[in-house]
């Protein structure tokens, strides 16, 4: 199954979720809401500072899941802007791979590939460091320290390009026969 009819299915499984009355785990449209853009970016912003406050008081193993949701933040932002409500991290994930592989964003891979969940045990994610880190047992950990740099560039990064995406003044549509 191609990308665009993973995106579709997120949709479907969503609205007749919705229709039974059940919190959805998929997408859903509910109209661009610039306003809510900015706070997602407000928030990824102030994960960052959480970031420096763990590393300061030697909470390491809280970073990779503010990492995560600082990026994951990011993403809900550009959802925001085409008017997508996601309850469900492989649906926006997947949703950020058709917009781009259509030319619709110019997010680059890795702020995709950051958020994806893979299923296969031999390749490790920033889904999964976030969830050794949260759930192990080490509340210091050098390997988590040594990646902090490049981390905390990477998330700059992601919030730049998400900036770039939500102050563009472009308008964010999709078919709406993809969705409907």
């Amino acid at each position: 199954m191609n990308t665009s009819e993973k995106v579709k299915n997120c949709f479907v499984n969503a609205k007749k979720d919705a229709e039974k009355g059940r919190k959805h785990k998929g997408l859903l449209m509910v109209g661009s809401n610039h306003e809510q853009a900015l706070e997602y970016i407000g928030k990824a912003q102030k994960n960052l500072e959480w970031c420096e406050k763990y590393k300061r008081e030697g909470a390491d193993y809280k970073l990779p899941e503010e990492w995560f949701y600082t990026i994951y933040y990011c993403a809900l932002a550009v959802l925001s802007e085409f008017g997508v409500e996601s309850r469900n991290q492989k649906c926006t994930a997947l949703f950020l791979r058709y917009a781009k592989e259509n030319g619709l964003i110019t997010l680059d891979d890795d702020f995709i590939d950051r958020i994806t969940v893979h299923s296969e045990i031999e390749r490790k994610t920033d889904v999964d460091e976030r969830e050794d880190a949260r759930y192990g047992p080490k509340v210091k950990d050098n390997e988590i320290i040594d990646k902090y740099g490049v981390m905390m560039g990477r998330c700059k990064t992601c919030i730049s390009q998400t900036e770039d995406l939500v102050f563009s003044k472009r308008e964010f549509k999709l078919q709406e026969e993809f969705y409907k």
